[in-house]
């Protein structure tokens, strides 16, 4: 018992040893005194948390991943167990998925859906470049794929490249003809461009799967507003009001698209008035 009580307080002393140096950014020697209190004390919880939280630092993902949940399994009624597993969770399981998807990758570098998810992972942080380089790679290894096509599509249109994003987002369209998010994008690229007809057609097909959605009937609105033909916005504007009258109002305050109706007596009725 004697020594057991030795070994624990020395663990506890060369986890305080690890903690000091973590403080002074010195991981790798911090890294060693954790390992070592472990060593002496495997069911030192706080020792493979500290553990976690400089391999973290260190982008040691699946490391840090490793210890976090030791120290939950060794303490399960520990708030801070759970709080430190949680924060890691919320914080860099972003990153520790672009790692592992890059793993995969270099293990496998023909994956199609390796290089989809990662140009997803990717877009999801705002890295448009390294997105658009890993779904292209995606789209290349399975261009029959709609939901790469897709994926790579809207992050172009995203991007304000309509041109680029019609080529992915029509073939997405093709592959799966019943896509309402595929036409429902194809339509804006191609009203963005000034392709009044061929954003028509592709509404028209979102507009079978989905007729009363908010942002097909806004989206038509739009659409025939800026060609002039308001006999047909009103209508499809007062289904987007119908289904969100207040997210719609406030679109329509810094809308450009819209101005050719300003002064229209029924368009001035339904963005100003109570919605009849």
């Amino acid at each position: 018992m004697g020594r057991d009580k030795d070994r624990s307080a020395l663990s506890d002393a060369h986890n305080s040893r690890g903690i000091e140096l973590a403080d002074r950014g010195w991981l790798d020697e911090a890294i060693r005194e954790f390992q070592r209190a472990i060593e002496l004390d495997p069911g030192s919880a706080p020792a493979h948390d500290n553990l976690a939280t400089v391999f973290s630092e260190k982008r040691q993902y699946r490391e840090a991943l490793r210890e976090y949940l030791t120290a939950v399994e060794l303490e399960p009624d520990s708030a801070t167990a759970h709080y430190n597993l949680a924060c890691f969770l919320a914080t860099q399981s972003p990153e520790m998925a672009v790692a592992e998807y890059r793993e995969a990758i270099a293990l496998d570098p023909e994956s199609p859906d390796a290089h989809l998810n990662l140009g997803i992972a990717y877009a999801d942080q705002g890295r448009t470049a390294e997105a658009l380089k890993a779904l292209e790679a995606a789209v290349a290894l399975d261009p029959r794929d709609p939901f790469a096509r897709h994926e790579l599509g809207a992050l172009l249109m995203d991007e304000g490249d309509y041109r680029a994003a019609i080529v992915h987002l029509k073939e997405a369209a093709r592959l799966e003809p019943g896509n309402f998010e595929a036409n429902l994008d194809l339509g804006i690229c191609y009203a963005q461009k000034g392709f009044y007809e061929e954003a028509e057609g592709a509404y028209g097909r979102a507009r079978d799967a989905k007729p009363d959605d908010l942002l097909l009937n806004y989206n038509l609105a739009a659409l025939y507003a800026l060609w002039g033909r308001p006999a047909e916005a009103l209508p499809a504007l007062r289904r987007a009001l119908a289904s969100d009258e207040a997210k719609v109002r406030g679109w329509l305050e810094t809308d450009p698209m819209f101005d050719g109706l300003d002064g229209h007596p029924e368009y001035e009725a339904l963005t100003r008035g109570p919605t009849p």
